[in-house]
């Protein structure tokens, strides 16, 4: 029998579980599924926009593993600082493997960054998203203008959120705090700048066009701003997501333009301007503007200053310029990648193979490709685990979930999240909405219910690890 703990229940830990499962090379395996948060689906519950329903229901396939008769969850269970140290766990699980993203945002660097109004476009979607962990937004009534900086989906998610008419969201699970304060809003304009040309920009067509069917919204491309980089010197070189982006664009910058009314909304996608600097409003301490430099393609994907500037007024500025893994400790750490050394999936300490511990996603391979890359990237991980698995087999048969208790760690356990689930029904039935996420700590864990002292009295629908004498 091998025992495996996978930390992280977002799509590479799934993924990495389905994997475990799929697989005749040692056919009794058993997985537990460990998550910080009582819900699992990570950034499918946490990251996905509120208002993209078919991509939200992939929420559907990663329970449909969740629920098997070899898998665990365990919600609320840190590993690391304050909880479980990943040595504990290699002396409860046969193997582990890591699949914790990249939670911390890269910054910008430029003067004023840390200005009141100007927070990173994460912060934005975990406070629209009902992550516990969020800090609550202020008031958005002062906005009339926001600037969103970055010209990947992340960016256009954010933008498209701001814009979006209130009824529309009003039948999603947003947060009904997050819903009431987007509804006060009084923003005009918002400004999608990505300091590239347009044939860099690394959002998807399907992403771009929904921008455009937003009912009450303009979007506006400077015609001047749509040259290709001098790299290409054959356009129909460009790869064909390229290709459909750019030619949405010019669809955009060849309209005409809606005569102005207090309900229009004004979506601006800028390129080939770099932030230099965030102005401060008067003596208020808060973000006025923000000041670009216009920058020129290179030919070669990147770009030169070319010394001219602009401003662009901005009562929010929303940064949206990449994800970066920060560290766990007990594990090695690339500072400059952002990731966890590795070889095809096994951890690396100090350039020898870690026996029994691996990663998968974010942490593994950088914050890069969209949900399914997760997949081929977990089955590497978990090849490499099935190839070390005559060494690392066998050497645990007690129940790990009660060598957990015995510490004094309270799992959250499936049952537990579907009372969660069934409260957030309730919650958007009282509200005439649709089943609405509970955003804080206290009523996640209190619609969890209370474990017992032995953890008992909250059992899961599937089996654990089976006794000795089974094996």
């Amino acid at each position: 029998m091998l025992q495996v703990a996978v930390v992280g229940s977002g799509p590479s830990g799934v993924y990495a579980a389905q994997s475990l499962l799929g697989q005749d090379r040692v056919p009794d395996v058993r997985v537990d599924v460990l998550d910080r948060l009582p819900c699992p689906y990570g950034l499918v519950r946490y990251g996905v926009a509120p208002d993209h329903e078919k991509i939200k229901s992939l929420q559907n396939s990663l329970r449909t593993v969740l629920t098997q008769d070899r898998v665990r969850f365990l919600g609320g269970v840190q590993v690391g600082p304050g909880g479980v140290p990943p040595g504990r766990l290699l002396e409860l699980y046969d193997a582990v493997v890591y699949c914790v993203g990249a939670a911390a945002d890269r910054r910008l660097g430029v003067p004023g960054e840390d200005l009141a109004g100007s927070r990173s476009a994460t912060e934005f979607v975990s406070w629209y998203s009902a992550h516990p962990d969020a800090a609550a937004f202020e008031t958005l009534t002062r906005v009339r203008s926001a600037v969103v900086i970055g010209v990947g989906n992340v960016g256009l998610d954010v933008a498209r959120i701001l814009a979006r008419p209130f009824a529309d969201l009003r039948a999603t699970d947003m947060p009904q705090a997050a819903l009431e304060a987007l509804a006060e809003s009084r923003l005009r304009e918002v400004h999608l700048v990505g300091r590239r040309g347009p044939s860099q920009a690394r959002f998807t067509t399907k992403e771009l066009r929904e921008l455009g069917a937003l009912p009450g919204v303009q979007v506006i491309v400077d015609p001047g701003e749509l040259a290709l980089d001098p790299g290409y010197s054959d356009p129909s070189a460009l790869p064909t997501a390229v290709r459909r982006n750019i030619a949405v664009l010019r669809g955009w910058a060849e309209a005409d333009p809606v005569p102005d009314s207090p309900g229009v909304r004004r979506v601006h996608l800028r390129f080939q301007l770099r932030p230099v600097e965030f102005l401060a409003s008067g003596d208020s301490g808060r973000v006025g503007a923000v000041r670009f430099e216009r920058t020129l393609q290179d030919g070669a994907g990147g770009v030169t200053g070319s010394g001219r500037f602009e401003e662009i007024p901005a009562d929010l500025v929303l940064r949206s310029v990449g994800y970066r893994g920060v560290p766990l400790d007990g594990l090695p750490f690339d500072d400059d990648r952002g990731t966890v050394p590795h070889l095809a999936g096994r951890v690396l300490r100090d350039g020898a193979v870690a026996r029994g511990e691996y990663v998968a996603g974010w942490i593994k391979r950088g914050p890069t490709g969209v949900i399914g890359t997760n997949r081929p990237c977990s089955k590497e991980t978990v090849a490499s685990l099935l190839d070390d698995a005559p060494v690392l087999a066998g050497r645990h048969r007690a129940d790990p979930l009660d060598a957990l208790r015995a510490d004094g760690v309270r799992p959250v356990l499936w049952r537990g999240w579907e009372d969660i689930e069934r409260a957030e029904a309730d919650l958007g039935a009282s509200l005439g909405r649709p089943p609405v996420k509970i955003p804080d700590w206290p009523g996640l864990l209190s619609a969890a219910g209370d474990l017992g002292d032995d953890g008992t009295d909250r059992g899961v629908t599937a089996p654990g690890p089976a006794p000795v004498e089974d094996t």
